[in-house]
């Protein structure tokens, strides 16, 4: 399968400003999901590959070139689907860390609610990605 052609470039300076911040963003908080248990980074820097295709093909290509980023987003652009394995380590990943939150959150029933609701929905968004063989 071939990589689909690149998104067109948002003709409005506002929209191409505004995606740009959009994608900054989002890869800021990729990153710190890298070290930050809980806050994934997959979906971060998905979006901010999205959001720079539109706003910027330069940072959109150093993203795709990235050394250690660049894979995911490269393979996500080519299949927009995920492997078996990389859904089942994304969603015992999860749980595993919403499983430890959860025991230091116990005295917190409203604070433990949220995390449990927000792990089911990052859950389901995971499964509800197409699957491939690898």
């Amino acid at each position: 399968m071939t990589a689909p052609s690149p998104s067109p470039v948002s003709s409005s300076r506002t929209v191409r400003w505004l995606l740009w911040l959009a994608g900054s963003v989002a890869l800021v908080l990729g990153l710190i999901g890298v070290v930050l248990p809980g806050l994934p980074t997959t979906p971060f820097i998905l979006l901010a590959a999205a959001c720079y295709a539109k706003a910027s093909p330069r940072l959109h290509g150093r993203l795709l070139n990235h050394r250690f980023l660049g894979p995911m987003v490269r393979d996500w652009e080519t299949h927009r689907s995920l492997t078996r394995r990389s859904k089942t380590v994304a969603q015992v990943s999860m749980v595993a860390m919403v499983g430890l939150s959860a025991w230091g959150l116990r005295e917190r029933p409203v604070v433990l609610a949220i995390v449990l609701i927000a792990a089911a929905v990052g859950v389901l968004v995971v499964a509800s990605i197409p699957t491939r063989k690898p």
